[in-house]
């Protein structure tokens, strides 16, 4: 019997699992790498920490499998996406950190171009906002601001690459330079209806053309790892955008299905079939993946503080030593006491867009204690998601039945069920979480034909538990007062 290794490279560790042909895990292995934040706003990471761990733990997941190279049929990658790196093409040397999705650095290039009155010229050909939550962006100011890096770029002597692009690169040690249609989709660079890198955008970004990866598939052969890595070549066969991937992994392939990940930030996506849907509601339209000739899109809806309000709670406030004691923290109290907290650490995204936004905690009194925070700090995120989804729903024009959910986060079973008070509709919750890493190895599997299609893949798809909401609609009606007030006081924090 052989398997699939699927690579999950995300924000604050990369993972990777081996999968078996009925949707099974054989072995997981997962590593942390730092963060790094070189002024407010501002969020880096080393290339070479990506790489080392990533490496590290798809060699660690076979090892634990029991597995050698010869039992892998392909491998697939999921990645955190926007997050931006250029490397020299020869050498493979980064010329700087990569720059992460949560860096703010770009807001005033992104004020400035939307003053210029191109914002719809974006929104139009990417489905996209001007937002410095984007790659376009953070490639402009890398050019800008790394010593003769536009020279060398213009020459073509340099690379850009998402995080699936380094990874790909690394892996076949610099033989291939690809990305696929959902990071590409993410870069303000790349025509969503043409499909292909757009001209207008690329003059507009100042980006050169020769920077940029070939545009390939979601589910194809791209290129084989080099020997060195796995003892043999080993195919790539499917590359996703995390949220994408997991949507995929959430066999919400039909349209009307929707997906929250909780994972550092949470990210909604609601499939809308084979043609774009433009937002109303400051909602991003996305491709959800290219399968053959068939390109599938979405809605999407990104909160970028969810998870990391926990790693906030344990690291910088000391409230909790592990992740997961934040449940037995929060659940001490029947309620926050009327404190909010706005995790606004790195401004808001949709449906506010407000790079300006600062984290903003309110309602304290004498008797606000450590578990009360905790808990507005868990129903930060329910109330984050629950504006993405009411904004997705006027769009789209329907209500949802129920949400499927998954990503670390949604272990916890207080957070489910607040989301599931605050949103009204039952949470679903499936057996196995790891549904981004689930995404790429179907994907990478369909390349390959060790599954025929994805009806195959959604026999495997088993719900865990289901969250009903207990709250009456009054006081969910309160509950949302006291957080868009919160929230007003979040808003423009920064802007002078």
């Amino acid at each position: 019997m052989r398997y699939i290794l699927a690579l999950d490279q995300g924000t604050t560790s990369s993972r990777a699992i081996v999968c078996d042909r009925g949707g099974g895990i054989r072995a997981l292995a997962q590593k942390e790498f730092p963060q790094y934040f070189p002024r407010s706003g501002w969020v880096e990471h080393d290339p070479e920490e990506i790489w080392s761990s990533q490496r590290q733990v798809a060699r660690e997941a076979l090892a634990k499998a029991g597995l050698r190279a010869e039992d892998i049929a392909a491998v697939g990658i999921a990645n955190q996406r926007e997050t931006t790196l250029i490397w020299d093409r020869a050498t493979g040397e980064p010329i700087h950190n990569a720059i992460v999705w949560q860096d703010r650095r770009t807001a005033g290039l992104c004020d400035r171009l939307r003053k210029d009155g191109v914002e719809p010229v974006f929104q139009r050909k990417t489905g996209l906002i001007l937002d410095p939550y984007f790659a376009g962006s953070k490639i402009r100011w890398l050019l800008d601001h790394v010593p003769g890096a536009r020279r060398r770029a213009e020459a073509g002597e340099l690379a850009f690459g998402t995080v699936d692009s380094w990874l790909v690169w690394k892996f076949t040690q610099g033989r291939s330079h690809c990305t696929d249609v959902t990071n590409a989709s993410r870069t303000l660079l790349y025509n969503i209806h043409t499909g292909d890198w757009d001209e207008e955008l690329l003059r507009l970004l100042e980006v050169p053309r020769e920077l940029l990866p070939e545009v390939r598939a979601s589910s194809e052969v791209y290129a084989e790892t080099s020997r060195e890595i796995f003892s043999r070549s080993l195919p790539i066969a499917g590359i996703a955008g995390d949220q994408q991937a997991a949507l995929f992994g959430q066999i919400c392939t039909e349209p009307g299905l929707a997906k929250n990940t909780y994972g550092t930030g949470c990210f909604v996506l609601l499939h809308t079939g084979d043609r774009p849907v433009v937002s109303k509601q400051n909602l991003l339209t996305t491709v959800a993946w290219k399968i053959g000739d068939r390109t599938d899109y979405a809605l999407e809806g990104s909160v970028f503080i969810a998870g990391a309000v926990v790693h906030w709670l344990r690291d910088q406030l000391g409230f909790i030593r592990r992740s997961e004691d934040v449940e037995s923290l929060a659940d001490r109290v029947a309620d926050s006491g009327g404190v909010y907290l706005v995790p606004a650490f790195a401004g808001l995204g949709a449906p506010h867009w407000d790079p300006y936004a600062r984290g903003a905690l309110v309602g304290i009194s004498r008797g606000t204690g450590a578990a009360h925070i905790a808990r507005a700090a868990l129903e930060s995120i329910a109330h984050q998601s629950v504006d993405v989804i009411r904004a997705m729903e006027a769009d789209a024009g329907l209500g949802l039945s129920e949400l499927r959910v998954d990503g670390g986060a949604a272990r916890n079973d207080l957070l489910m069920q607040l989301q599931a008070d605050l949103l009204g509709v039952p949470v679903v919750r499936p057996r196995l979480l790891e549904t981004t890493a689930l995404g790429a190895a179907y994907l990478a599997g369909l390349a390959v034909n060790y599954w025929k299609d994805t009806r195959e893949i959604a026999a495997h798809w088993e719900q865990e538990r289901v969250f009903m909401p207990r709250l009456d609609s009054e006081r969910v009606a309160e509950l949302r007062a006291g957080w868009n007030k919160a929230l007003q006081r979040a808003k423009a924090w920064t802007d002078t």
